[in-house]
């Protein structure tokens, strides 16, 4: 969202990411917001009449959205690119994490509604991927995954199968503008989304909100 969001443990988040307080998960708890939010991180500045004909709704819907998330602090008002016809947007982040794990109890219906957005969002790209996948050329179709496996774990063997595929990742090269001018030639924007989805032989005891390790931005949106 681009990278959406992730949860990292410890208190702090890496340079350029922004960590989700109450506030920041309210603002996001929409589909909109969140797409909107992806794709200024994805593609750069934009303005609210063409990310609206990305996403299929009115400038005015767009243009409503981006303004509460600059309210929020996720996007703010590109000044060198707007003029007095039309105003640019930015994202302030490249990457939103979620580190709280208390957050999800005292905000349980505005937690619900922002993993509901973020798992629309996540269902629309491979959508989107699907609809493509006839007319890439064939080493990129070859390269295509949907894949799931069931495990049967605890909670520690599931944290640390979670750590392992982030540390997978991390070795790999990051989708950022200054990777980008340093890619090989041929590299292109790949999506990794991940799920780890407890499925309890037993009801919970606990009826709380979910506290998800990793749900993404939009790297959303």
């Amino acid at each position: 969202m681009a990278d959406t969001s992730a949860r990292r443990d410890g208190p702090h988040a890496e340079a350029g990411a922004v960590v989700l307080d109450a506030k920041g998960l309210r603002a996001l708890a929409h589909p909109v917001r969140v797409q909107l939010v992806g794709l200024l991180r994805k593609y750069g500045p934009s303005t609210a009449t063409r990310l609206a004909e990305r996403l299929g709704v009115n400038s005015g819907t767009a243009s409503y959205h981006l303004r509460q998330l600059g309210a929020a602090g996720f996007v703010e008002e590109d000044t060198e690119r707007g003029n007095a016809r039309e105003r640019w947007w930015r994202s302030v982040h490249h990457m939103t994490y979620l580190n709280d794990p208390d957050l999800a109890d005292r905000e349980p219906e505005t937690m619900l509604a922002y993993l509901q957005s973020v798992a629309a969002t996540y269902t629309l790209r491979v959508q989107q991927s699907l609809n493509e996948l006839q007319t890439m050329p064939r080493t990129w179709r070859d390269s295509f995954d949907m894949s799931d496996w069931a495990l049967r774990l605890t909670p520690e063997e599931t944290a640390a199968l979670h750590q392992e595929l982030r540390e997978v990742i991390a070795r790999y090269r990051p989708d950022t503008p200054e990777a980008a001018v340093n890619a090989p030639e041929g590299a292109e924007r790949v999506g990794v989304i991940t799920h780890i989805l407890p499925e309890l032989d037993a009801p919970a005891t606990s009826a709380g909100a979910p506290s998800p390790r990793e749900v993404t931005g939009t790297q959303t949106p």
